[in-house]
């Protein structure tokens, strides 16, 4: 009999939430065969079967928390019980009747016993089992919706109140009209997926335990376009990947870090931790919310090499097929909001990073050529939001001016990398 572990995951990661099963009790699966799928707060993760063999029992159903070393299942090898009778059962037909009749009441009584002790083997969960141990309720009495049997921790609940709790039912029933009565009209209610949860809570944490300041400024897209323009098709030609807004972008981020190192640390206790790395996050919006994968050592890239790593990352993360190594360790994170539409945000520090630079959508505007002079300009507003704690306004202001410049003559750009 072989048990299903939760695995180490990563060094940040202690428990996860079971997505779905992808085999059930019965089951034949094979070694490496995919059995769950695993929500963790950064990633999904498919579990897969270390052996051959039947899947014998689950443990935690689906919406379960579960924690790194956890047995929540077991496999059998082998192709599942045989329904052969055992040479034992043959000889005994072969007896005398004297001799089955003999038998009768030992049979009839390992029959009480094994019915008994499939009593007391009810199908449930560890939750369940606990609940039901402290309330001395008898398990195999609980009724259960689950499809396969199964008793769940919600269901020794459920079978608790009416008889041991009437009071508090009758104390919470008021609040549960009260609730139900605060909408008259249709709602949906909506369990929140993990990764939501986390990045709720991690959101809320960066906003109270940092000295979050935004700064903003604008940049004259015309010249970025026009070398796109300019260079696209050969571009293409020579390394199979379009040419995007994403390495200019990159590229200036790295150039203003080198500039102002502080905007590529971090505080730990009372201590600054300056990275002489520049491995920078991209932050991508997927069907379960927003994740950063990180591009390593952007300064040693070219071009080509950032358009052709984003691509990766972000058709990974459409198809949740993100790692969690490529998740940790960014530097500074740059996040697109103009891919949606929006004219102008305030980016929210990806923790334990001290600085996120937001991007926007292009838009015609009339700019001033001289004091006589308007033009049409496709400008982009960007913001720089940072940690103050660290990081003062004549820095925040001079990282951003820097990224205007270099955006505003991408020649610079093409000299330096």
């Amino acid at each position: 009999m072989a048990e299903i572990k939760v695995p180490e995951l990563a060094e940040s990661i202690s428990e996860g939430t079971i997505a779905q099963w992808l085999k059930q009790p019965g089951d034949y699966v094979e070694q490496g065969e995919y059995l769950l799928e695993l929500e963790t707060d950064k990633v999904n993760v498919e579990l897969t079967a270390e052996e051959s063999g039947v899947l014998q029992e689950v443990l935690k159903d689906s919406g379960d928390t579960v924690q790194v070393g956890e047995i929540i299942g077991t496999i059998s090898e082998g192709a599942g019980e045989s329904s052969a009778p055992a040479p034992s059962e043959k000889a005994e037909s072969k007896d005398s009747e004297k001799e089955e009749k003999q038998a009768e009441p030992a049979a009839k009584e390992v029959s009480e016993e094994a019915q008994a002790e499939a009593k007391s083997r009810t199908i449930a969960s560890p939750s369940a089992r606990k609940l039901a141990r402290e309330k001395g309720i008898d398990l195999s009495q609980v009724p259960t919706g689950d499809p396969l049997g199964r008793v769940r921790k919600q269901d020794v609940e459920a079978y608790e109140k009416p008889a041991s709790k009437p009071a508090l039912q009758k104390q919470q029933q008021p609040q549960a009209q009260k609730t139900q009565q605060s909408f008259d009209k249709p709602v949906e209610v909506q369990k929140m997926s993990r990764r939501r949860q986390t990045i709720a809570k991690r959101l809320v944490e960066v906003q109270q335990t940092s000295a979050m300041l935004t700064t903003f400024n604008e940049v004259d897209m015309t010249a970025v376009m026009n070398l796109r323009k300019r260079r696209k098709d050969q571009f293409f030609e020579q390394n199979e990947v379009k040419l995007g807004f994403m390495s200019f972008f990159t590229k200036a981020v790295v150039a203003a870090l080198k500039k102002y190192p502080l905007l590529n640390a971090e505080i730990q206790g009372d201590e600054l931790i300056v990275k002489k790395f520049y491995d920078i996050g991209i932050a991508v919006a997927a069907d379960e919310g927003l994740v950063v994968p990180v591009v390593r050592d952007a300064d040693r890239l070219t071009f080509a090499g950032i358009e052709k790593e984003i691509g990766e990352l972000a058709k990974k993360a459409r198809n949740n097929k993100l790692t969690l190594s490529e998740l940790q360790g960014g530097s500074f994170t740059i996040t697109n909001g103009g891919t949606f539409g929006s004219l102008m945000s305030t980016p929210i520090l990806n923790s334990p990073q001290v600085g996120i630079l937001g991007m926007h959508k292009i838009q015609l505007r009339p700019v001033a050529i001289d004091e006589e002079r308007f033009e049409n300009r496709p400008m982009m507003y960007i913001a720089l939001s940072y940690d103050h704690r660290i990081v003062d306004g004549k820095e925040a202001v001079g990282f951003l001016v820097t990224i205007k410049n270099l955006l505003e003559d991408p020649e610079q750009l093409l000299l330096e990398g």
